[in-house]
């Protein structure tokens, strides 16, 4: 029978949250079946694959999937499963391939996913038919602005309904190119994190946490030079920042930049040498955008969920980061830098220095992330006996929910609870 993991009490102003939902295997399970069977969960972006006949292989709700280009440049996302035996058919990472042979009886699939050559197909007789053998394709696969998303249930609405006003924070990012088009930047983060994948979309928004957890980056922020305002006004960082509902499940932070970005906005850190580029890319910015617009992009940044498994963090860089479960106190995490195709080599070495410095795996924020994530699952070893996690801060606000405040972790916790109470 359903159940609530949530008391969410407006009257009170209390939100708590039942930590079995952090530690259950059964509770895994059913995510499985009723969240990421059911929602449009994030494949992989056109830029990976450049050139027809590309691919790359990962795993996508605990899937294995092909993610490719055909022979006539058509995007495509294929199970990567033999329809003969069920073997992986691709046991490569990436590459470029007009075929997909299985290793096992050696049944060869095209990459637009036709079954080509079965050995010895005589001997199949009655109702065996190729044409109805080829390469499984999940129910919907669609794609927003290049972002290309997968969904297992033919009857979910449309990806562009989904996504609804989240993509206008996707536009904000895109923004930053002159033609509009982002691509992926060379190279993958991939690590594992011995936490509960839901505890990855908390920490994403949960700007509360960074001056007590990245008080180190901080620090080196202040010392490189970076102005760093003491908070006010109840605030924790030293601009403002909101919280911002976007339905669906779908959230984001907005906050006012003091961090620098390689986009447009200037900090000591890039170097006297930057100044005369980062000031014409926002004079483009400007001219393309307006005045208004351009501050949008050029100086205020955000951490956005998509529900419920990818963020996209427009902040000292840009990175695209999906994570899954792997046990119910497991998850994979693979991360991604993001830029804009035009720029050119010295921005894009900016861009790049400022996503290793804050998001690499040696960076300021990723490690100390990792361990704070691992010490909560470690302590939730006592759920059964301190049950409830206390989700309350901002509740009792009555204007704009802060970026500091537990409003957007909330926001995630009654998408969750909601699809998990569905019969």
């Amino acid at each position: 029978m359903p159940r609530s993991y949530i008391i969410d009490d407006a009257m009170r102003k209390r939100f708590l949250l039942d930590r079995e939902a952090l530690v259950s295997a059964a509770v895994l399970q059913e995510e499985m079946a009723k969240i990421f069977a059911k929602c449009w969960i994030y494949v992989g972006h056109s830029s990976e694959l450049k050139k027809p006949n590309d691919f790359v292989t990962r795993k996508v709700a605990g899937r294995p999937v092909i993610f490719n280009r055909d022979a006539r440049g058509d995007i495509h996302c294929f199970l990567n499963t033999c329809r003969h035996r069920g073997a992986i058919v691709c046991t490569e990472r990436e590459g470029s391939r007009r075929s997909f042979r299985c290793v096992y009886h050696g049944w060869a699939y095209r990459n637009d996913g036709v079954l080509g050559i079965v050995p010895g197909a005589e001997a199949y007789k009655g109702e065996f038919d190729t044409k109805e053998l080829g390469l499984k394709a999940p129910a919907r696969f669609e794609s927003y602005r290049d972002f290309w998303f997968l969904n297992l249930d033919a009857h979910a609405p449309g990806l562009q309904d989904y996504l609804g006003r989240a993509r206008d924070y996707i536009d904000l990012v895109l923004d930053q190119s002159p033609s509009g088009c982002m691509e992926i930047v060379a190279g993958t983060q991939e690590y594992d994190v011995a936490a509960n994948w839901k505890l990855m979309v908390e920490n994403s928004v949960d700007d509360y946490h960074l001056p007590s957890t990245h008080a180190t980056w901080l620090n080196y922020m202040a010392n490189s030079g970076v102005k760093i305002e003491r908070p006010s006004d109840g605030r924790v960082l030293p601009t403002k920042g909101l919280a911002v509902d976007l339905g669906n499940g779908h959230f984001t932070t907005d906050n006012i930049n003091f961090r620098g970005r390689p986009v447009a906005a200037w900090i000591p850190i890039y170097g006297e040498a930057a100044k005369p580029e980062m000031e014409q890319i926002r004079r483009e910015l400007v001219e393309r955008l307006g005045p208004e617009r351009a501050r949008r992009v050029a100086d205020t940044n955000r951490n956005l969920i998509i529900f419920p498994n990818l963020v996209i963090n427009d902040g000292s860089s840009v990175t695209v980061r999906t994570f899954f479960p792997d046990g119910p106190a497991k998850m994979h995490v693979t991360a991604w830098a993001l830029g804009p195709v035009e720029e050119s080599e010295a921005a894009r070495a900016r861009r790049l220095d400022a996503f290793l410095t804050f998001y690499g795996p040696g960076g300021f924020a990723t490690p100390d992330d990792v361990e704070a994530l691992e010490l909560v699952q470690q302590g939730l070893a006592n759920w059964q006996d301190d049950r409830w996690t206390e989700m309350s801060r901002g509740m009792g606000r009555e204007d704009e929910q802060l970026n500091s405040d537990e409003h957007h972790l909330r926001i995630f916790w009654r998408r969750w609870n909601q699809m998990m109470d569905a019969v």
